[in-house]
């Protein structure tokens, strides 16, 4: 058992040291992209409410054209500056329009390894921390 929880450890500080190498690689991520014009042609926004804890969510969601061509705009965060008709900047790349940068680079492959990570250390320092305790009630 003792050495199952010192090879979870080591698993665990594994994890974090490279999900702290891919946050720097994340941030340092040079993304190309275009700065477009695009015309506002449908909002909207919905909200979801966990009746459990109280807490609602909001997600919003804006259709733009660009170029004769329709796009959902990722990576809104407000409806503010939308208004049906209105022109707005966004960010063309790999197809798909975004409303800022941040969401280009949250939507990488370097990004999505580094989410990877972070979720696996904290599985993982949950998972560890558990077979330690287990480990040291079974010795008294």
């Amino acid at each position: 058992m003792k050495n199952k929880v010192t090879i979870m450890w080591i698993i665990t500080a594994i994890c974090l040291i490279l999900t702290i190498v891919f946050w720097f690689l994340t941030n340092k991520a040079e993304v190309n992209y275009e700065e477009v014009t695009a015309i506002v042609t449908d909002t909207s926004s919905s909200e979801v409410i966990n009746r459990k804890i109280g807490s609602r969510t909001v997600s919003y969601k804006v259709k733009v054209m660009y170029e004769g061509k329709e796009y959902d705009l990722q990576n809104v965060h407000s409806l503010v500056g939308y208004s049906k008709g209105s022109s707005v900047k966004a960010l063309l790349s790999d197809g798909k329009l975004y409303a800022n940068v941040e969401g280009i680079k949250s939507s990488s492959p370097v990004a999505i390894i580094y989410f990877v990570f972070l979720f696996g250390t904290f599985g993982m320092l949950i998972a560890s921390s558990v077979f330690m305790s287990k480990m040291k009630a079974k010795k008294q």
